[in-house]
């Protein structure tokens, strides 16, 4: 991975009360971090959204890398004790490159969900929804295969999920009937457990079910990430000791169409603190 991480960056003093710090090539990752508030309420959290480069999905495997990097580089600076890629590209590509190059715990949204729908599945028979790029890396596949070789996956692209998402249309006729049409192959090879494979998707959970019938679990991925974290930190000794709610501070390297509404939808809450920012 090229990096221009300065040698600054490995001597960068940790804390308990130094911030988190998240990155998504969008506004997708705010499901992730809303889970984070919601688990860690008194941990400082920095999102970036690389949003003048979105999507990762559709980029080269080492442009993926160099972008990963540069977030990295730029919350490095910001002295975070932890980084979560809340990106399912960036985390099925440059991962174990930062967790190698950083000198803070690096986590992924693959593994944890991957894990967690290991543990939930009765029948060994999981499914997996992610964009077209998710789908086409492997990045699912491959964990499922190395942690669970008898298990049986499904995968299947779903698209339109995600505008559907950004324009708000998360039940009804239309969502409920791309749902239909995209799940009711996945439907009929009788998986238990189904995996939610991008971080839009969590707003459709309502239409999924529906689809998929009360005997199949939703695994969202942003649960057993934020649960992980937690444990991690636990595990080092740098739980926040902040005895109120901590402020959460977003930064954005683009403005898009309704960045309002749609961050709010994602996030569960008010966008108070957003700054643009340049991430070369």
């Amino acid at each position: 991975m090229a990096t221009r991480f300065h040698k600054k960056t490995k001597a960068l003093q940790r804390s308990a009360g130094s911030p988190i710090g998240v990155f998504d090539s969008g506004l997708g990752g705010l499901t992730v971090v809303r889970e984070l508030r919601r688990l860690l309420p008194s941990e400082e959290i920095l999102y970036l959204g690389d949003l003048a480069h979105l999507p990762y999905g559709t980029k080269s495997t080492g442009e993926i890398r160099r972008r990963s990097a540069e977030c990295a580089r730029f919350l490095m600076k910001k002295k975070i004790k932890a980084l979560v890629i809340a990106c399912n590209s960036a985390s099925s590509v440059a991962h174990k490159d930062l967790a190698r190059i950083l000198p803070v715990p690096v986590l992924d949204v693959i593994t944890p969900a991957v894990e967690e729908a290991l543990a939930t599945t009765r029948n060994q028979r999981v499914g997996v929804i992610a964009t077209y790029a998710t789908i086409e890396s492997r990045s699912y596949a491959k964990a499922l295969e190395a942690r669970s070789p008898e298990a049986q996956y499904f995968l299947k692209p779903c698209p339109l999920f995600v505008p559907l998402a950004e324009e708000g249309w998360l039940d009804g006729k239309i969502a409920e009937g791309a749902a239909e049409k995209y799940l009711a192959p996945i439907r009929r090879k009788q998986i238990d457990t189904l995996i939610l494979g991008c971080t839009h998707y969590p707003l459709l959970k309502s239409a999924i079910a529906k689809v998929m019938g009360p005997k199949v679990r939703l695994v969202d991925s942003a649960i057993p990430t934020a649960l992980r974290l937690k444990t991690l930190l636990q595990k080092k000794g740098l739980l926040s000791p902040r005895p109120r709610r901590a402020p959460l501070k977003i930064f954005v390297t683009d403005y898009v169409r309704n960045f309002a509404r749609i961050g709010e939808s994602f996030l569960g809450e008010k966008l108070k603190t957003v700054k643009l920012v340049k991430v070369p």
